[in-house]
C-alpha cells in the first residue's frame, strides 16, 4: 500500500475526515486531498506529525520496507 492509500486507511480507521487531518496539521483540506490522490506529498515535518498522530513509524506510514 502506497502512502496515499495508507493515509486514507489510517484516517478512516480513526473516523476522521480530510478536514480533520488538515486542522491537526494546520494545512488545507485541498492539501490533504492532494496527498490522498497522489498529486503531491507532505513535507518531512508533516510526515512526522502524521506518524506521531497515528502512532506509527515513518516507515509504516510511507510503507518503506
Amino acid at each position: 500500500m502506497a502512502f496515499k492509500e495508507n493515509l486514507k486507511y489510517l484516517r478512516r480507521q480513526q473516523n476522521l475526515g480530510q478536514k480533520d487531518i488538515a486542522e491537526i496539521l494546520n494545512t488545507t483540506l485541498k492539501t490533504v486531498s492532494h496527498w490522498e490522490t497522489g498529486y503531491c506529498e507532505p513535507s518531512i515535518s508533516q510526515l512526522i506529525a502524521l506518524a506521531d498522530y497515528f502512532d506509527v513509524t515513518l516507515d509504516e506510514l510511507v510503507e518503506r520496507k
